[in-house]
């Protein structure tokens, strides 16, 4: 005789609603799911102001590239100044 009975439930179930109310059972799932958030966030650290500072890596790295974009690639200057060479010989 354990507790795998429906009737030893039935009767578990019937004495907490007589000590803790309908309205604390009510109330316990939300209260239970903010706890298991502030604890994952508590384990986390704080993501919204690592997202914040995410966001302003890249709107400082936006403004960096407009304000002073990046000098041209030297290989991709050599090979127009190749064929500009080649072109200039063939009209030759």
């Amino acid at each position: 005789m354990g507790l795998d009975s429906v009737w030893h439930w039935l009767l578990f179930l019937a004495i907490v609603l007589v000590i803790f109310g309908t309205k604390k059972i009510r109330n316990l799932g939300p209260d239970l799911g903010e706890a298991i958030r502030g604890f994952k966030k508590g384990l986390g650290g704080d993501d919204e102001a690592k997202k914040k500072e995410q966001e302003e890596a890249r709107r400082k790295e936006a403004e960096q590239l407009r304000a002073d974009p990046k000098p041209a690639d030297q290989a991709s200057t050599d090979q127009a100044s190749k064929q500009s060479q080649h072109d200039s010989s063939e009209t030759r």
